[in-house]
């Protein structure tokens, strides 16, 4: 249940709260099949088990704002949920994401669009998304520190912005503004944060920051 002084902190800080929303993207906990460059050191039940505590703690980042899941199938976590859940749509994550942020924008007025397995995300960084829209741009990007990058936030979007673009590879983020420059949107970058995926990541989760935050995340 979100809390009343989280609704007011959104609020503050984003003027248009009831007209955005914020879509978390995630792949759903299927042992063997989801962070499997985890697997060797936490065991594949391990790594979906993580996969469930980034989820958590990505709608607790989303909480205080509208927000939805879309995910890539269905799973009965997701049933433990106190959010909206929908497929994802597409044939590769670029449309799959272009497909979110396009329906997205037919109900509100924009969109901020996360991965799962990004917990340096803080609530600040989708509000400063969100604000930079409201000033005039027409998407924002958070970097990854490994090529590509944790969040988009739109109020324009093209399908062009996802062409030809190597997903999963170092140059996701530096072909994006490549695309974003051909279509002539105005596009912010906010700063760079880090991701799950690798087994180096799994010592930044234990530093007492994300280590009380992932815990507060599976009480949920």
């Amino acid at each position: 249940m979100r809390s009343a002084s989280r609704r007011s902190a959104w609020r503050a800080s984003t003027p248009i709260r009831a007209e955005s929303v914020v879509i978390v993207f995630a792949r759903a906990p299927l042992a063997g099949r989801v962070k499997t460059r985890l697997v060797p050191r936490l065991g594949a039940a391990g790594a979906a088990r993580l996969q469930e505590r980034l989820i958590r703690a990505a709608l607790r980042t989303a909480s205080g704002a509208p927000a939805e899941l879309q995910v890539t199938e269905r799973h009965r976590f997701f049933g433990t949920l106190l959010v909206e859940v929908r497929p994802q749509r597409g044939r590769d994550l670029g449309e799959r994401m272009h497909h979110a942020l396009r329906g997205a924008l037919r109900r509100h007025r924009s969109a901020v669009l996360i991965g799962a397995d990004c917990p340096a995300l803080t609530p600040a960084d989708l509000h400063r998304a969100v604000r930079l829209l409201q000033g005039g741009s027409d998407v924002v990007l958070a970097p990854a520190a490994d090529g590509g990058y944790a969040l988009i936030a739109a109020r324009r979007i093209s399908a062009a912005v996802f062409a030809d673009v190597e997903w999963g590879s170092a140059q996701v983020l530096a072909q994006t503004m490549r695309n974003l420059e051909r279509a002539r949107l105005r596009h912010r970058l906010l700063r760079t944060v880090w991701d799950v995926d690798r087994p180096e990541d799994l010592e930044r989760l234990r530093s007492p920051r994300f280590s009380s935050a992932m815990r507060r995340a599976a009480r949920r």
